[in-house]
């Protein structure tokens, strides 16, 4: 991954980039555009939720057959 070789985002670079994202998209709209980031930000943890959940219930699915199969 590119973020792994740049190493963690500082104070400095956090103030830059919200400085160019505001010239960007202007002050009206900026609102809007965290708003997005934000419901985006929550279906992105709501999906990672979601496939952790089914992922350890197939792994406790298999051990308790592995369970029944050593009886």
């Amino acid at each position: 991954m590119v973020f792994a070789l740049l190493g963690p985002i500082g104070t400095n670079e956090l103030v830059i980039i919200l400085i160019i994202v505001l010239l960007i998209f202007g002050p009206r709209r900026l609102p809007d555009f965290a708003e997005s980031l934000g419901k985006s930000i929550r279906k992105f943890r709501k999906a990672t939720s979601e496939a952790r959940e089914e992922i350890e219930s197939v792994a406790s699915e298999k051990k308790s057959a592995d369970k029944t199969n050593d009886d």
